[in-house]
């Protein structure tokens, strides 16, 4: 008969309740630990798609001074809702960017401006925001070039026929056209401007997440 080495017989005699105890730690852990789906979960709203999130923009905004690619800020002008559960407060910090941003041309071409938000400030943590964009076109010049050409031609026709007759009159018409053109070249400028506290509403184009606080 073999007879066990003493020292194995202790560590086994050791290992028995060292394995038991750490079962029981597992076990305990188990039962006590919150679970991330369970009834002890941190809740969470989402804000659907489609939803609507009016802003107010804190500075103003212009097409001769704000490139694409800028970032601009805007503040939350109504809460955002769910189930009649306030997600979002009034007031909340929001973050855009100048998606595209073009001046007007000196005698034609139309000045545009579109923005799109990018995140919103809600108990101290940023959440990205996936919206549609809003735009503002400038209006058309052609027409008040043309008046103005004409109204320059007009007066230069007038001054020649005062300064020499009829054949000043033809040199002045032509002269007369050219100032026209030129006013026309430095005022005819139209560019989109869009002024602090300017209201906005944007809607979202993916559901947003925010944990309930």
């Amino acid at each position: 008969m073999t007879v066990p080495n003493k020292k194995y017989v202790i560590a086994s005699a050791l290992a028995i309740p060292l394995l038991a105890l750490a079962l029981f730690a597992a076990a305990r852990a188990t039962n006590f630990a919150p679970s991330l789906t369970g009834p002890g979960a941190p809740e969470a709203m989402v804000v659907p798609a489609g939803t609507a999130i009016q802003v107010r923009l804190n500075h103003s905004l212009a097409t001769n001074q704000n490139d694409s690619g800028e970032t601009f800020a805007a503040t939350l002008a109504a809460p955002v809702t769910v189930e009649g559960k306030t997600v979002i407060p009034a007031g909340a910090n929001v973050k855009g960017t100048v998606v595209e941003s073009r001046p007007s041309g000196r005698l034609k071409g139309h000045a545009y401006m579109t923005l799109a938000l990018n995140t919103v400030e809600v108990r101290g943590a940023d959440y990205k925001l996936h919206t549609g964009t809003v735009g503002r076109q400038s209006g058309d010049h052609k027409k008040r070039n043309i008046l103005m050409i004409g109204g320059g031609g007009g007066g230069g026709a007038l001054i020649g026929a005062l300064a020499g007759g009829g054949k000043g009159a033809l040199i002045g018409g032509p002269v007369g056209a050219g100032a026209g053109l030129a006013a026309a070249a430095i005022t005819g400028r139209k560019q989109v401007r869009i002024p602090a506290e300017t209201g906005m509403t944007f809607r979202l184009t993916q559901p947003l997440t925010i944990p309930e606080g």
